[in-house]
């Protein structure tokens, strides 16, 4: 990796322009009104930074950092670990990480019939569907009564996060905003948002709302979560199809091994479930077909799976540079370990046979990670119940994990469905909240295992105990993409 380039004065000003145009917002505008975090108070903290300042209002120590030689920057990225000291989730199950995994543990299906539309034409009528949520205290009015879904679902599992790893708004004041940022992203966006812009089309060009397009970007999220919190850090979106959770996840954690960021909000969401959508998946003749058990319908690796579940949602990690989470004494549920990608290069919408795109995946990530493959004890599949993909999965955890005689897999898909761009990241809650609690959740409707599959290896009907070394975590996306990643229970030295 080549050294860090110097900053010069021309960029140093950008954010001091960022910062004159925003006060010119807040005189001009009715900014967000949410209870928790205000939008303008970012800019307090940007201009009481301590350290000698430049022109630009900048500490010396910020720009001394990007000066540092490579081998020096090295040696500052192995001793930067991160912990998960946060978690928010909106789920079919549940909206809050303990009562979600809760309802996991007792073997909860949150599949139903689809209620949000009429799809009785639809050969599948079944869906992970949130049947309701109150944004009220964690999304403005105005984003509340016209925001895409997947937008208010990342913005209510991120405050949520915040407030489960005990950042109130006095706590917010007292981070580095520079050093504070947000990585959520989505696999479809606004979904809803373009089917009613298409609607409204039809009638007239003026029915078409002006924020159409910001709505349906991925990004959006992200972007208005920082603009409530006031954080200056990175901010963007990754859109990787169903591995967008874990994409964001892994490259949040890298902003803070590299010291970009201190604090990180990252996860992953989708909203999918309208007409357009649904139809989509028939097309790609992807649904199970069990409308009459809905319950019953997602059963990875069980003989007579038939199609994945699609549901909706949103997950949500606060990641925190490890010594920064201590002296704020903050909870750490789980350390990060690391992790990794890889490509199929293969198909658009079928894994490739051999499954060695997952095994380098993996091998990569456990090297990278520095963790032996006989510590990895439990493992949270993507297994999304494809009569396919989850037996090439298996056979791929095999390759890696064969002969560990302590292995235990399972697949939260068993009872949310697939969450698309939000699994990963609802599925790491999963995992860490099997660290925490040491229970993992059964492989719901496994009844009659694939005779291809070892059945002593997958968590059974009901909830096992074990006591996790090292958890993966997988996901797999639409063209082949793969990602892995790790965590392991903290141990305070």
């Amino acid at each position: 990796m080549a050294a860090y380039s110097s900053l010069t004065s021309p960029i140093c000003t950008w954010p001091v322009a960022n910062y004159i145009s925003s006060v010119a917002y807040q005189k001009n505008h009715n900014t967000l009104n949410s209870s928790m975090f205000q939008y303008p108070k970012r800019h307090k903290k940007l201009m009481s930074r301590s350290g000698c300042r430049n022109i630009n209002g900048y500490s010396s120590n910020t720009i001394a950092v990007s000066l540092q030689p490579e081998e020096e920057l090295k040696t500052e990225k192995q001793q930067r670990k991160v912990a998960v000291t946060g978690m928010g989730v909106v789920t079919p199950l549940d909206h809050h990480p303990d009562v979600f995994y809760s309802n996991l543990l007792e073997g909860v299906s949150g599949i139903s019939e689809i209620k949000s539309f009429d799809c009785s034409k639809f050969p599948t009528r079944i869906a992970g569907e949130i049947k309701s949520l109150s944004t009220d205290g964690w999304v403005s009015p105005k984003h509340a009564k016209r925001a895409d879904k997947f937008m208010l679902y990342i913005l209510t599992a991120g405050k949520k996060a915040l407030a489960d790893g005990g950042v109130t708004e006095q706590v917010n004041e007292e981070f580095d905003k520079i050093k504070c940022g947000v990585l959520i992203g989505s696999a479809l966006g606004g979904m809803k948002t373009i089917h009613e812009g298409i609607e409204a089309l039809k009638i007239s060009l003026k029915k078409v709302h002006p924020f159409t397009i910001p709505y349906v970007t991925t990004n959006i999220g992200s972007a208005v979560l920082a603009m409530d919190l006031g954080w200056m850090g990175p901010n963007y979106s990754i859109s990787s199809a169903c591995a967008t959770g874990n994409s964001c996840i892994l490259n949040a954690a890298h902003h803070i091994i590299k010291g970009d960021a201190d604090i990180m909000l990252c996860g992953g969401s989708d909203a999918a479930i309208i007409p357009a959508g649904l139809a989509g998946f028939v097309a790609c003749r992807a649904l199970s077909g069990r409308n009459k058990d809905p319950t019953k319908a997602s059963r990875p690796w069980d003989t007579d799976r038939d199609g994945l579940v699609v549901g909706e949602g949103a997950g949500v990690l606060l990641l925190e540079e490890m010594e920064h989470a201590k002296r704020r004494g903050a909870n750490i549920y789980a350390e990060f370990l690391g992790g990794s990608f890889s490509s199929d290069a293969y198909k658009i919408v079928e894994p490739h046979p051999d499954g060695m795109g997952i095994v380098s995946c993996i091998e990569n990530a456990l090297t990278q990670s520095g963790v032996a493959r006989e510590d990895v004890n439990y493992i949270n599949a993507h297994a999304s119940s494809t009569p396919v993909g989850d037996l090439i999965e298996y056979q791929a955890l095999m390759h890696c994990f064969g002969q560990n005689p302590e292995l235990k897999v399972n697949s939260t898909k068993s009872m949310i469905g697939h969450l698309l761009g939000a699994s990963g990241a609802v599925e790491a809650v999963a995992t860490v909240m099997a660290i925490k609690t040491g229970w993992l959740h059964p492989n719901l409707n496994l009844e009659n295992p694939d005779e291809r599959v070892d059945g002593e290896v997958l968590v059974g009907s009901k909830k096992e105990r074990l006591d996790i070394k090292v958890a993966l975590s997988n996901s797999f996306g639409l063209g082949g993409h793969n990602s892995s990643i790790l965590f392991a229970p903290y141990k305070q030295l």
